[in-house]
């Protein structure tokens, strides 16, 4: 029985090689076709758009890997059901729950990877892809992240400084604006915080609250309730040249939120999506039970082709389903843990359910 295990293993590894790096490298094309306009004229090369492809593949198969798995479990087995494999195996003495016990722990396996990957590969390789884009992408202004602010610097040359910057509320929390004329500081600003505010179909423009203006040269110091500056960059800047939340690790989601909570805001789709990053790699293992399950559960799931379209049917509908009930957590509608882990749970317990019912 050893080399009847080591078989479908082997096989279901060498179908996973193909099929993950495969669905992986088909999205980043479409992400590439999508970003394709906002690469500097004469940046795109055959070399820069690999560069770019090979930086975005982890997040990429961050997010495919539950999808991959539960083709290949369908895949697999589906065929040799349909092979008569299973009839044969059953023949022998085989018992179909110990066939699959090896791959529920590479089920595991898998889950710990995905964490690792999301915890360690994704936020080291998203530090890469913003010095990717600030060397080859369209901007307007050169962006610094440092531990305990952003530094800025507009393209009209002036400095900014910003303490925190919530992208939800597209809110700065502590701005400092450093006017030089000549190399030299004029005027400097001060302000607790910062909106951006669109009106009347404008383009948008930053409205600052309780500002201080100095006047380096005169020594005059002017207050403003509110103060609209057009100087400091629209938030396209920060969504180009600052790590999204999605693409931090556990760790830094945790610090960033407790920065934003000692600011004196909540927000509440960082506390989802902090969640989320936990119950979203228990997916793997739930996806390979679910594969296998159904390949084998008495119907007919047909060949290859038709396995393959079960599983992105399944994978689109667990991703749709996850998606609505994280949005729902966005909106308060729902606990974060509960948005979080509803759906990843309940996928669970019917992969749970479907096993136990495989027929010996």
């Amino acid at each position: 029985m050893k080399i009847i295990y080591r078989y479908y293993i082997n096989e279901f590894v060498k179908i996973w090689l193909i099929i993950a790096p495969g669905l992986a490298f088909i999205f980043s094309l479409l992400e590439i076709i999508d970003k394709i306009d906002d690469f500097q004229p004469g940046k795109i090369t055959i070399f820069s758009i690999l560069h770019y492809t090979a930086l975005i593949l982890p997040r990429i198969l961050y997010y495919l890997l539950p999808m991959s798995l539960l083709i290949c479990g369908l895949f697999i087995f589906s065929q040799a059901s349909r092979n008569k494999e299973i009839i044969a195996f059953k023949s022998a003495g085989g018992r179909m729950k110990m066939l699959f016990y090896p791959f529920i722990t590479a089920g595991i396996l898998f889950s710990i990877a995905g964490f690792l990957i999301g915890e360690i590969v994704v936020p080291e390789f998203s530090d890469y892809l913003l010095d990717f884009k600030k060397n080859y992408m369209k901007k307007t202004g050169k962006i610094t992240m440092k531990k305990d602010a952003i530094w800025i610097k507009s393209s009209e040359g002036s400095l900014s400084r910003i303490d925190l910057y919530i992208p939800d509320q597209k809110l700065v929390k502590g701005l400092s604006i450093f006017i030089l004329e000549d190399a030299r500081l004029k005027k400097r600003i001060e302000a607790d915080k910062a909106f951006w505010e669109k009106k009347n179909n404008e383009n948008g423009i930053w409205t600052l609250y309780n500002a201080f203006e100095y006047d380096i040269q005169t020594g005059s110091v002017k207050k403003y309730n509110e103060l609209h500056y057009s100087g400091l960059e629209s938030p396209d800047l920060f969504t180009t040249n600052i790590k999204n939340p999605e693409d931090m690790g556990i760790s830094d989601l945790n610090q960033y939120i407790k920065k934003i909570n000692s600011a004196g805001f909540r927000d509440q789709k960082l506390v989802v999506d902090y969640y989320s990053k936990i119950s979203y790699p228990m997916t793997s293992l739930f996806m390979i039970v679910l594969g296998i399950s159904l390949s084998v559960s008495g119907k007919r799931t047909g060949g290859g082709l038709f396995a393959t379209g079960l599983g992105i049917f399944i994978s689109f509908t667990y991703w749709l389903s996850h998606t609505f009930m994280l949005s729902m957590g966005y909106a308060q509608v729902l606990n974060p843990v509960i948005a979080a882990f509803i759906m990843p749970c309940l996928f669970g317990i019917i992969s749970l359910l479907l096993f136990l019912k495989i027929p010996e």
